[in-house]
């Protein structure tokens, strides 16, 4: 059975506003872009492949070749394109992974450890958590993706709540701060 890791990069930061126009995942966070720390976890997870979805922001300077790139031209609609465009290349002829196992490019703490964890539990979905708090990264079976959402703004999220009986919490070691603002930048820095 194959599982890749897939990084959600796709949406505006519109709360992010930086003063010189930067998205948030291009900012500078302990010396290194933002959306840098979330990819190296990821690929240092070891998973068979590592996906990472783009959109409103140009980062391919910042994709290792290892990675496979996924462009959201409908971002604008929401995350649950992104994850939709993930989960079709996941699935697809040449691909036929099993499972994916979904972060986002703006928790730059969640170490590769916590992507392991999650992707070695068996349930149809699993997902971190960090001191009881459900977060990402999250495992979802091949099982489940057809009842992940097409559009809007939420991934799996509404899928948790109405299917607990499919849900298996992973504790998981890191943080999962996520860096919405510049001040979340001085913050978590």
């Amino acid at each position: 059975m194959t599982t890749a890791a897939v990084i959600l990069a796709a949406g505006g930061g519109t709360r992010f506003r930086a003063e010189d126009g930067t998205h948030k995942l291009r900012a500078a966070f302990r010396g290194r872009a933002l959306v840098s720390w979330a990819i190296e976890s990821a690929l240092g997870a070891g998973l068979d492949e590592t996906i990472v979805v783009v959109g409103a922001a140009e980062l391919d300077d910042l994709l290792p070749l290892e990675v496979t790139v996924i462009r959201n031209e409908q971002w604008t609609d929401g995350l649950a394109t992104s994850l939709a465009g993930a989960v079709h290349h996941a699935g697809s002829p040449g691909q036929d992974h099993e499972a994916v196992v979904v972060g986002l490019g703006d928790q730059p703490m969640i170490p590769a450890a916590a992507w392991q964890l999650v992707a070695e539990c068996a349930a149809p979905i699993a997902v971190a958590t960090y001191d009881g708090q459900r977060r990402n990264p999250v495992r979802l079976a091949r099982e489940v993706w057809s009842l992940l959402p097409l559009a809007g703004d939420e991934g799996a999220r509404g899928l948790l709540l109405r299917r607990p009986d499919l849900v298996r919490e992973v504790p998981c070691p890191g943080s999962s701060a996520d860096i919405d603002t510049r001040e979340d930048i001085v913050r978590w820095s």
